[in-house]
């Protein structure tokens, strides 16, 4: 005879600590002692997640999965996927429809009786994959504004000008949307395989830049080399700057998603904040160009080696959500029929856009100034740091909260009006207003960007989170290349006062930042609230409520369950 354990009497401090344990839900045991039955679940858990990664398989009777590859994946045939066969509209009916379907395999993975219990659990090495995908993304960031922060320089070194050197950054982040299939497929099916393959072209590129660069000479640097490496190093980018919210999605539970994503997603602009701060002081002529691109290849051949000891996934899922069966790709495409996401991802694409083609000019928009390139650097830093400060403060506050609408309905406008402010900041010629404006909207963009992630894996769940988030990244990348190459069409000439100015191109981006402010701000307007809902919370609320106890740890075994 079997009986079934609901974890009635699980402790208010249970439910909210992360760290002290994790959630297991308990349908079956037999009669063999406490201690044996507790760990025979665990290990019965631990072989099924194994075989099936993506979500624990339900009985015949309630299962409408297809399995393949090893990973169970909702069906995608025209009447089991997002949108609907009856004619409703695609983001409403189909929506609900998928969110239907996901809550009862989840539910059904809880509660199957043939095939034992399901172990929740969140394991200790997830903080080793953490720490290696930050790292990754500070690297590579690093790699991406290599060149901009001495743009003087290095023209003079590769014998060029300053707008060839910008092509650095514009065909780095312009190989990000090349590799943005290759990177989603990828990502389907974990993140190893993805940031092995990032660690191969860092190495690879980054010692290609330097087989262009180890001369000395002014003059003397082989630009064609130099960019081959460059774009190596942006084809590496995508695999490691999309990878966050498919591993925060695969290993944490969802009081600890966003921080993880923000911690991992951030790290890539603090990584251009070392190179905005850091590369000045190494290049105070052309010929100290060939060191900088040394020394940054050692560091990233450093960074990149731990990342062939990448954890692959867990032995069981964190939670119900994480054990959910995602959608097929093909399915997947039907999350870009909603209004709602399309609201999130505009001003996204924007203000990422935005941040790459500042942070890429921004001596170029000082410097005419007066402004000195190390100035300039600190300005870049302060951008990117305080934006990183403000990022720790919200991020932990929303993990608890989930006051994703509120928080990008109050970023947005600020980072709107401080791209207005900026237009006149240059020509102050001293450097508290550029650094003040420029701190205000890091704080305003960093807050925003983990959010904006994440609350796009809530609303499009049970879509893997790589999908969004691959493609809001590659929509920033995309447009920053764009921007950077319109700034160099409007940069004034050399009879302007001052010469080579940028104003017309800070009165383009305030234009546009102003543009993208309504789109996100009507979120939730004209009896469209219902289209909000966080599918992810809700399915693990609802799990956890009606069948979930707190257990031990990997360090700790689960108690006996009678």
């Amino acid at each position: 005879m079997t009986t079934r354990s609901i974890g009635s009497s699980r402790s208010n401090d249970d439910s909210k600590d992360e760290e002290a344990g994790t959630l297991a839900a308990t349908t079956k045991t037999n009669s063999r002692s406490g201690a044996d039955a507790g760990f025979d679940i665990q290990k019965k858990a631990s072989d099924e997640y194994a075989l099936n990664p993506v979500g624990s398989r339900s009985s015949k009777s309630s299962s409408r999965g297809k399995k393949k590859g090893g990973h169970l994946r909702l069906a995608s045939d025209p009447t089991d996927q997002l949108g609907g066969s009856n004619g409703d509209d695609g983001d409403d009916a189909g929506f609900a429809g998928a969110g239907a379907r996901s809550q009862e395999v989840e539910n059904a993975s809880v509660e199957d009786g043939d095939r034992g219990a399901v172990v929740y659990k969140v394991y200790k090495r997830r903080w080793f994959g953490l720490a290696q995908l930050t790292l990754l993304n500070i690297i590579i960031s690093w790699d991406w504004l290599t060149f901009s922060p001495v743009s003087q320089s290095a023209a003079a070194y590769y014998g060029t000008t300053e707008s060839a050197v910008n092509w650095f950054s514009t065909a780095f982040l312009f190989a990000f949307v090349v590799a943005t299939p290759v990177v989603v497929y990828a990502l389907h099916w974990g993140p190893r395989q993805s940031v092995t393959a990032a660690a191969v072209l860092i190495l690879v590129g980054n010692w290609v830049r330097f087989a262009g660069s180890h001369s000395r000479a002014e003059g003397s640097g082989r630009f064609g080399v130099v960019m081959f490496g460059q774009i190596l190093n942006g084809l590496a980018q995508p695999f490691v700057l999309s990878a966050p919210t498919r591993f925060s999605d695969m290993w944490f539970t969802n009081r600890g998603r966003v921080a993880a994503t923000a911690l991992a997603s951030l790290a890539n602009p603090f990584g251009a904040a070392l190179g905005q701060l850091v590369v000045p002081f190494m290049v105070t002529e052309p010929a100290d160009v060939s060191n900088a691109v040394l020394y940054v290849s050692i560091i990233s051949s450093v960074a990149a080696v731990p990342s062939f000891f990448f954890p692959t996934r867990p032995p069981t899922p964190p939670g119900p959500s994480s054990a959910t069966p995602k959608l097929s790709l093909r399915a997947s495409l039907r999350v870009f029929a909603s209004l709602e996401v399309w609201l999130i991802m505009v001003p996204f694409f924007i203000y990422v856009g935005f941040f790459n083609s500042v942070s890429s000019l921004l001596n170029q928009i000082l410097v005419p100034y007066g402004f000195s390139s190390d100035e300039a650097g600190i300005a870049g830093a302060l951008l990117i740091l305080v934006g990183l400060a403000a990022s720790a403060v919200t991020s932990p506050i929303l993990d608890r909260t989930k006051a994703f609408l509120a928080a990008i309905k109050i970023a947005v406008p600020l980072i709107g009006l401080a791209y207005l402010v900026f237009v006149w900041m240059p020509a102050t010629r001293t450097v508290a207003g550029p650094y003040v404006v420029l701190a205000a909207l890091g704080a305003a963009s960093f807050s925003l960007v983990p959010v904006a992630l994440e609350f796009l894996c809530e609303l499009a769940h049970p879509v893997s989170p790589e999908l969004t988030s691959t493609l809001a990244w590659a929509g920033g990348q995309l447009l920053g290349g764009i921007f950077i190459v319109i700034a160099d069409a409007l940069r004034a000439g050399p009879e302007a006062d001052p010469p080579g100015n940028m104003d017309n191109t800070l009165v383009f981006t305030a234009v546009i930042a102003l543009v993208a402010v309504p789109l996100p701000l009507s979120l939730g307007l004209f009896g469209r609230g219902h289209r909000l809902v966080l599918k992810r919370v809700r399915s693990d609320e609802a799990n956890s409520a009606a069948s979930v106890r707190v257990v031990g740890d990997e360090e700790n075994p689960p108690p006996a369950v009678a």
